[in-house]
Order: C-alpha cells, then structure tokens, then sequence
C-alpha cells in the first residue's frame, strides 16, 4: 500500500509539472501608433474669401467657420492636417470685377460680413503670416508661375466714389506680395503726379506700379514668415525677421486719403490651361 501511494504521488506531480511546462503564452498586446492632427493657427472671424468659380463665389463669416464641411469651398480651401495648414488651392477661372485673374484669397472684414468698415494707414495696421508654396505651375515658357500670397488694397469711402462720378468703391493696392521665381517680390504704388489734388488722386489711373523689389533669401517651396506693418506715411514688410523694406515718403503720405484692408491667400498671376497654384498657410494674424 505504501509503494502504490507513493508512485500515485510521483505521477501526479509530473502530471502538474507537464501541465504547467505547456501553458499558452501570455498574450501580446500591440498598440497602434498614435497619429497627431495638427490645425492651422488661424482665426477666420474677420475674414471673407473668394473662389475661382461662379461669379465669382464668395463665402463670408460666419459661414466661412465651417470650411471643412462647406461643399462650396473644400476643393479650395481644407485644412493639411499632417502638417498644420490650410491650404488655398486655385486656378484659372472667375475672376472679380478689374482683374483677368482668379484668386482663391481671403479679404479682412472688421465688422465680419461688411466691406464698409476698413482702416487708415494713420489708424495703422499689423498682419503677419507662416505661409509656403508647395506646389505651382510651369507656364508655357518654362518658368514657375507666380502667384500674390499678400496684399493691402486701398477702397474708396461711399462719399470719395460719388466726389469722382465711380460705379464702385474699389481703389488700387498699395501693396502686392508675390511668391516669384522661387524669391519673395514686393510691389507698390506711385503717384504719376505728387502735385495731384484730393480728387485726382482719387483715381485709380492717377497711380502707377513701382518697379517692385526681390528679398535677397531664395524661398523655394519651403515654409516662411511675412510681417506688414503700416503707420501714418510708413510701410514696413520683413521677410523671416531677417530682411526688411521700409516705404515711406511722398507716396505713402499721400496714400493716407484712402481706407484699406488686408488681404491673404493665393491669387494666381496666369491664365493659362493647366495653370495651378497651391499656398499654405500655417498661421495668420491680424491687429489694428
């Protein structure tokens, strides 16, 4: 009786150790990565915008908060959430009164849905953005297209429009940014006469582009920062805190009789088929 105990005991404990020895192994939990999205750092409140289709389409606030889901707008204008930006996509097609060219291009609205609330250079005004241009055309003679990634347009008080007989309000832009040959160009506007009086100068014909300025540093398709600031008589735009252009003199004291706005986005210098141009915006602020 000993023996058969003992042997029953023997075989039980290799049983409990074979058992054990053949466990399934603990199971392996694998975790998907994490995946960050990432959105642009831009308040649209006081912003309208313009497309390159319709009549062209306009989309102001508060309509234009909802971008991402407006069907109007998400071929142009969708947020790259792998990088953090908004982007304006545009190409040739309706064009706005005054100008051959399309545009898909934010305007400032200070009271959000009116044109009729703007600012003085002697009120002044601030707009700085991080922009890049990824991707844009090769026109029909080999060159990159170019494209107005920034601007300030003058407008015409109701009263100033009726002084001078015009069917609108519109007045030239006192300043265009464009993304040129891989490089930053800034052009402006010039009296033909600095004796003009308050009315001719009024006229959009009594005015005339600069010859425009290259910044030294090559851009490329690589992310960068503009900075406009406007004073009584003074125009300051700086490339990446490094280079700046002062304006200031005649022209710009005597740019003071107009009211002006910012504007932003990609406003695309060609008619060509095929024509393209996509900017991204990164960040966008305005102050007064």
């Amino acid at each position: 009786m000993k023996i058969l105990i003992s042997f029953l005991f023997v075989t039980c404990v290799f049983c409990a150790s074979c058992q054990t020895s053949q466990e399934a192994p603990a199971p392996v939990i694998i975790k998907k990565p994490s995946v960050d999205y990432i959105l642009p750092d831009i308040d649209l409140s006081n912003w309208k915008v313009t497309l390159p289709i319709g009549n062209p389409t306009e989309v102001t606030p508060p309509e234009i908060l909802d971008y991402a889901t407006n069907e109007s707008l998400k071929p142009f204008m969708y947020n790259d959430s792998t990088d953090g930006s908004l982007v304006f996509y545009t190409y040739p097609g309706s064009t706005t009164t005054n100008t051959s060219y399309s545009r898909t291009e934010l305007r400032e609205q200070i009271e959000p849905g009116s044109n009729s609330v703007n600012w003085t250079f002697k009120e002044g005004g601030r707009m700085k953005g991080t922009l890049a241009v990824p991707e844009i055309s090769t026109n029909s003679e080999g060159k990159k297209d170019r494209t107005i990634i920034m601007q300030i347009h003058g407008r015409l008080t109701d009263e100033q429009r009726d002084l001078i007989g015009e069917d609108d309000n519109n007045a030239p832009p006192i300043l265009k940014i464009y993304w040129a040959n891989d490089k930053i160009r800034v052009k402006t506007k010039i009296l033909k006469n600095t004796d003009a009086t308050y009315d001719e100068m009024l006229h959009t014909s009594a005015w005339a582009d600069d010859e425009g300025i290259y910044f030294d540093e090559v851009v490329g398709h690589e992310k960068f920062t503009l900075e406009v600031v406007v004073s009584e008589g003074k125009m300051e735009v700086t490339l990446n805190e490094d280079q700046t252009l002062v304006y200031e003199g005649i022209n710009m004291d005597k740019w003071g009789v107009f009211e002006n706005y910012f504007k932003a986005g990609n406003y695309l210098a060609s008619i060509e088929d095929g024509a393209f141009a996509k900017v991204k915006y990164y960040s966008l602020e305005v102050s007064h």
